[in-house]
């Protein structure tokens, strides 16, 4: 008992360091940009929030929470209350109506995930289509829907997340790692050199493969900096917090940390990874053809010749390679879903791009089991446009 209280000491003491160092980051990038009141009225959901986002999926907080509240009504919705109030009070604090909007669907995305695992009573680590069906119906909305009014921290705007978004994470994090208990998501900071590493070479290797394709078919050019050199770092480093709280660490939770990571494991225990290969690699393909007509251009066949090629990768890695047989198909499974979700960029090209870079940050979560690494590769790649001073055409 005594190693356990020592070990959650620990985890919270490391989660209230990072929380104080991003809350460091907030005051000193919103006194420029947002006024005194604003950041006084967000400071204490930021605080809590961000201490709790930091904690939530680090792995003594997960056994502790795990066992209290896992098959037991009561104790599982205690959580998901305290993220509604959290999200509502920040609503009523800044003056805005909570019954205008889409708001009232909150309650429905906070509960919906735990209560049907409750409901489950799933006590076997197999997973099955309730699980992926529960996955589906939570992200659709998330992702579709617009919901309103803001909730940014602070208020009018910034680059930090909203309440709205982190409260998200929080429940599906909560949901699918505590009450349902899948493991490896990874949603936890933790610093390794060794990761840092493996982010880094990761980036750098799908840049350059990325540029060598961008710019033979005019879909990259040099714009170059106009700035000084100090000004331009500013940028970056603000740049990639901001594409990293906003964006990135929302996406690799769904679909590295969840979605790969649960795919994965239920071909595992299918133990027939070919057959999710063969029927994943013909139903994408045919999805993405399907998104190159549509978009229309002189291109239309791009993104599906990147489909291929990452599932001949793909089987390639299954069939030759010494790691575990699944691995691979769920990887690219997930990360040509994740390129033909970009069809709302309207470019062709850059759905391809993006099921290429999907590959590299589930490859990144492979290589550090943690989220937080996949989607540090995730904000450096979308802020590369600023850091080599490029241009990004259509």
């Amino acid at each position: 008992m005594l190693k356990i209280k020592q070990d959650l000491k620990k985890e919270l003491i490391e989660s209230g360091i990072w929380t104080a160092l991003l809350t460091f980051a907030f005051l000193s990038i919103s006194r420029n940009k947002n006024s005194t009141s604003e950041i006084m009225t967000s400071i204490g959901h930021f605080i809590l929030l961000y201490f709790i986002f930091f904690s939530l999926g680090r792995e003594k907080i997960v056994e502790w929470m795990g066992s209290l509240v896992r098959f037991n009504i009561h104790r599982a919705v205690i959580f998901p209350t305290v993220l509604v109030v959290l999200y509502y009070s920040y609503i009523i604090i800044h003056g805005q109506n909570p019954l205008q909007g889409t708001v009232f669907m909150i309650p429905y995305l906070i509960y919906f995930p735990t209560l049907v695992f409750v409901a489950k009573k799933a006590n076997s680590e197999k997973l099955d289509w309730l699980d992926f069906s529960v996955f589906i119906l939570y992200l659709l909305p998330t992702t579709l829907v617009d919901f309103s009014p803001a909730t940014d921290m602070p208020i009018s705007g910034g680059v930090f997340d909203s309440v709205y978004r982190v409260v998200i994470m929080l429940a599906v994090v909560y949901a699918f790692v505590h009450v349902r208990g899948i493991k490896d998501v990874g949603f936890f900071p933790v610093f390794k050199l060794k990761f840092i590493w493996t982010t880094i070479w990761v980036w750098l290797a799908f840049y350059v493969f990325v540029f060598i394709i961008g710019y033979s078919v005019d879909f990259i050019k040099f714009g170059g900096h106009d700035a000084v050199f100090s000004p331009i770092l500013v940028s970056i480093g603000i740049s990639v917090l901001g594409i990293f709280l906003h964006t990135a660490i929302f996406e690799e939770l769904f679909f590295r940390g969840l979605l790969q990571n649960m795919l994965t494991k239920r071909i595992a225990q299918s133990n027939s990874w070919e057959s999710f290969w063969k029927w994943g690699g013909a139903i994408l393909v045919i999805l993405s053809l399907l998104a190159g007509f549509l978009m229309k251009g002189s291109m239309f066949w791009f993104p599906a010749l990147v489909t291929i090629l990452l599932f001949l990768a793909a089987y390639a890695i299954e069939r030759f390679g010494k790691t575990e047989k699944g691995v691979y198909t769920a990887l690219v499974i997930t990360s040509v879903i994740f390129g033909l979700v970009h069809f709302h960029s309207g470019s062709i090209i850059f759905v391809g791009l993006a099921s290429i870079g999907g590959w590299a940050y589930g490859y990144t979560y492979i290589k550090t089991k943690n989220v937080f690494y996949a989607a540090l590769v995730h904000a450096l790649v979308n802020s590369s446009q600023l850091i080599f001073g490029l241009e990004y055409m259509k």
